[in-house]
């Protein structure tokens, strides 16, 4: 079943949004059931009496400056890759090729099916070998096929278009299986929702949703069609000198949260090991302070008899 143009605009438009509705649901259900880790609750509880101590926008840009920019890198090449693959290929496929826009949509929408499973595969693959040599991994692969599985979707062949969208499918896999858990590692647990939102969304609204209007614009400039591989190749060398400055985190506690182990024996186990146990050699440099006041025995005024 088709519809037409003027149907897609009265009403059509809005079955995405009905479809999409009780998977909204789902994941606020998910996100409801989700523990938080034992040092965000701790500071939760104690948030109120450390006011004080909150750290400002200021002190935020001040002190994390480093790894808010490498958040932004990363979240660069993960979004540029993602947008163009997921959105603006089906465009390119009908208007720069001039293939058939439902066999597109219908050949995208294959790649994501294939992609739903391999993001578990991803990530046990993430969690075993580490996320630096997943992401890492996916900026070379993107460096080096863009440009093949450009001239793979050019030939106009359905199966040749399939393996070049599912190629760039599989690097897209590698960085949604380990940047999710990649992203909030860069930060401590004081400023870890406020510093990933702010540079999660900088980065998508300047590079991410801006990709298929720049990458549109250029080809019709250019008449280059091999200008979406440039793109993404120049996303990827930022991701990859990105990523060589961001430690290991895989199998390490968040920043700012002490080891975790189940039972007894491992927690002994760890301490006789002697293996560094946190990501940082040593903390950021934070402000100063103010020490409390304590009362001393001078400074109470006795009780009025």
């Amino acid at each position: 079943m088709s519809l037409t143009d003027a149907q897609m605009l009265d009403w059509g438009w809005r079955i995405p949004f009905l479809v999409a509705g009780p998977l909204g649901l789902l994941g606020l259900y998910m996100r409801l059931k989700l523990e938080e880790t034992p040092a965000f609750q701790a500071y939760s509880e104690q948030i109120d009496a450390r006011e004080s101590e909150r750290p400002g926008l200021g002190t935020l840009f001040r002190v994390h400056w480093r790894q808010l920019l490498k958040c932004v890198g990363l979240v660069l090449v993960f979004n540029v890759t993602d947008y163009m693959l997921l959105t603006y290929m089906p465009n390119y496929l009908s208007v720069t090729m001039g293939y058939a826009e439902t066999k597109g949509l219908l050949l995208i929408i294959i790649v994501m099916l294939v992609m739903m499973p391999l993001n578990v595969v991803g990530g046990l693959f993430s969690d075993r070998l580490g996320r630096r040599p997943m992401i890492i991994g996916a900026c070379v692969a993107l460096m080096l096929l863009s440009v093949p599985c450009m001239w793979l979707i050019g030939t106009g062949n359905d199966a040749l278009i399939f393996l070049g969208l599912m190629l760039l499918g599989i690097a897209l896999v590698c960085f949604t299986s380990s940047m999710p858990s990649t992203l909030p590692a860069l930060f401590y647990t004081p400023v870890r929702y406020s510093a990933l939102s702010i540079a999660f969304n900088i980065s998508v609204s300047l590079f991410g949703g801006t990709t298929p209007l720049i990458t549109a614009w250029l080809v019709q400039k250019t008449g280059d069609p091999l200008v979406p591989a440039y793109y993404l190749m120049g996303a990827a060398l930022i991701g990859l000198l990105t990523m060589l400055t961001v430690r290991e985190t895989a199998g390490m506690p968040l920043r700012g949260s002490p080891p975790a182990v189940a039972n007894e024996a491992e927690a002994i186990a760890l301490v006789e090991s002697g293996e560094p146990v946190t990501v940082d050699r040593a903390l950021p440099d934070l402000p100063p302070v103010a020490p409390a006041t304590v009362e001393t025995p001078a400074m109470i005024r006795p009780l009025a008899s």
